[in-house]
């Protein structure tokens, strides 16, 4: 593993800001563009660090509901029971985030090794993408975060495991279990999006450390961060806008593009 130039850093940045609200899968661009332009990778602790930029835009743009689930969250703790809409929206975010949070430190070696590999990115970006647009043309739009239950964010957050694998997507398998279970597409995409945010956070402490006593606050890893913040922002605002009007569709058939694309460059490397 080595640190990435600049330009590199800006490019990664980019693709982690512009990806991680998209349900394209931010990891398996991380991880397949060393691959495809023949750079060094990076290594899992630089791509974590990225995050940061994601955190910090993700919690600025719905600062407004995140003010409302800390203190959903103090009356939780304070009741002890869920005693109104803020604690209840609160403890929904912790439940969904419990099965992750354990499949993460349970599945932790396999992420940074064997779930990395291109044959199995270029699989998982094809399968999802054919279950999100199925899922989502089909299933209707009753339902909006208000009628949530606690199965219903117990088995979003279960949807998040499936994001170990690069190509999955954490925003894609939380969104299409949304869909599945009936919201409309917005409130499968906010929900989506604050779940995130724990496990973004647990992943940025635990990791980002690591990252930085590698390598210091480095002028990369500085533009790297800056950089996802930047397009993160712009990511989350045009997806929110265009899912409303015209549906999932045109992420899964970018999703067979790239899978078919790596497929075709395995084949013409020799990497099957």
């Amino acid at each position: 593993m080595t640190e990435p130039t600049i330009f590199q850093a800006f490019v990664l940045g980019a693709l982690q800001g512009l990806t991680e609200f998209l349900p394209v899968s931010s990891s398996a661009h991380l991880a397949l563009a060393p691959w495809i332009f023949g750079w060094e990778p990076a290594g899992l602790g630089f791509d974590l660090s990225l995050h940061v930029g994601t955190l910090v835009t993700l919690a600025w743009y719905f600062r407004a509901e995140w003010r409302s689930l800390f203190f959903g969250g103090v009356t939780l703790i304070r009741h002890r029971a869920i005693v109104d809409d803020p604690s209840r929206r609160a403890w929904f975010i912790i439940l969904a985030t419990i099965p992750a949070a354990i499949a993460g430190v349970v599945l932790e070696p396999y992420a940074e090794t064997v779930f990395r590999a291109p044959i199995i990115t270029a699989i998982a970006l094809i399968v999802m993408g054919a279950l999100l647009w199925f899922v989502d043309a089909r299933c209707t739009q009753r339902r909006d975060r208000g009628t949530m239950s606690w199965r219903d964010a117990l088995l979003v957050g279960c949807a998040q495991i499936l994001a170990l694998v690069p190509g999955v997507s954490r925003s894609g398998a939380t969104i299409t279990a949304g869909r599945a279970l009936g919201f409309d597409r917005s409130s499968a995409a906010v929900f989506s999006f604050l779940m995130s945010m724990p496990i973004i956070l647990a992943a940025a402490v635990l990791k980002v450390p690591d990252a930085v006593r590698e390598t210091g606050f480095t002028p990369s890893l500085l533009v790297g961060v800056g950089t996802a913040a930047a397009s993160s922002w712009i990511a989350i605002a045009v997806l929110l806008r265009y899912v409303s009007r015209r549906g999932y569709a045109v992420f899964a058939v970018y999703r067979f593009g790239l899978g078919a694309v790596i497929l075709g460059l395995m084949a013409t490397r020799g990497g099957w």
